[in-house]
């Protein structure tokens, strides 16, 4: 009800007509398990906006630059798709503690496979049984980050992460920025990470749903993103614009590696594929999880800090630190 309010709201504000509405396909049968996965992943995405002292943008920049490094320089997909879904999991409670702050730290390497063994399990009552498994057997590859000598990632990788996204635009109506914007490599590492999180609801293959999110917006190394709005300004031209960009990137990979993404990126025209339905799935999600991302920031209050996030949490000296409040006249 809160949203609709809202959206009359915003057509008072900005009375220009709504573009006609698409017509409506056949709808697919979508898993009811989903919801119960929609929690990890709403943290997960937030590792979009985790950073640390020394790295290149966020936690999910620098996983994009890595897995892209790694494809190049042919490591299986499969291999790199559970790796990155198993440090994104545990990285949704870890942040920005991953692999290599944990051997920095001096754990062994056990104890590092344990401490991302034991964040991973944090999910186990929502992610679904073979995906936890498929996880927690992929721990000693997240893990092995922490000794590892990094690749260098393809060029494209580094302007995907300079390159921000549009956010949500609607032809003939003003822009709406909400700052700050992602980039898209945050973008595509998610969808890559959600897409590969899901494809066991969708009998899909989780190399084949990562790679498609990690590479379906080649376009916009060149392309800046106009969102809905500026596409449908480029009318029919956009799908030559997209297609010859896209080949563009496509022929500075490997030959068995882009042939690979190029059969990915021509079924996802439709939902048809249960590879192009976790896709979808994970695309949809990402675009709506960052919206109600800004929403949720938006309304953050002290309220939210001190009662629901236990700011002030359990210690020797909280006593003290509530008889501090208290005095102040903060609580």
């Amino acid at each position: 009800m809160a949203r609709r309010r809202d959206r009359a709201a915003v057509n008072v504000l900005d009375p220009s007509p709504a573009p006609p509405t698409a017509p409506t396909a056949p709808s697919h049968t979508v898993p009811g398990r989903l919801a119960h996965l929609v929690p990890v992943l709403r943290e997960v995405g937030d590792l979009k906006r985790v950073r640390g002292a020394g790295w290149r943008g966020s936690v999910a920049e620098r996983a994009f630059r890595g897995a892209w490094a790694d494809l190049v320089r042919g490591a299986p997909v499969r291999e790199i798709a559970d790796r990155e879904c198993a440090a994104a999991v545990a990285g949704a409670r870890l942040a920005g503690v991953d692999a290599r702050v944990l051997r920095r730290c001096g754990l062994s390497p056990g104890a590092t496979r344990a401490v991302l063994r034991r964040s991973v399990a944090e999910h186990a009552g929502a992610l679904g049984e073979r995906t936890l498994r498929r996880l927690l057997s992929a721990v000693p590859l997240a893990a092995s980050q922490g000794i590892r000598q990094s690749g260098v990632a393809p060029r494209f990788a580094e302007v995907l992460c300079d390159q921000p996204r549009a956010g949500a635009t609607c032809p003939g109506r003003a822009r709406l920025m909400a700052e700050p914007p992602e980039s898209h490599g945050d973008h595509c590492w998610a969808v890559a990470v959600y897409g590969a999180l899901l494809a066991d609801l969708f009998d899909a293959d989780p190399a084949d749903a990562f790679l498609l999110g990690l590479g379906h917006h080649l376009h916009n190394v060149v392309l800046p993103d106009a969102g809905f709005a500026g596409e449908s300004l480029l009318g029919e031209e956009l799908t030559g614009i997209m297609d010859r960009l896209t080949r563009e990137q496509l022929a500075r990979l490997p030959g068995a590696l882009a042939g690979r993404l190029d059969g990915l990126l021509a079924g996802r025209g439709s939902a048809d594929d249960a590879s192009a339905r976790a896709f979808h799935a994970a695309d949809v999600l990402d675009r709506v999880l960052q919206v109600l991302h800004h929403e949720r920031a938006a309304a953050y209050s002290a309220v939210t800090a001190l009662d629901d996030l236990h700011l002030v949490h359990a210690s020797p000296v909280s006593a003290f630190h509530t008889a501090v409040l208290d005095a102040a006249g903060l609580r």
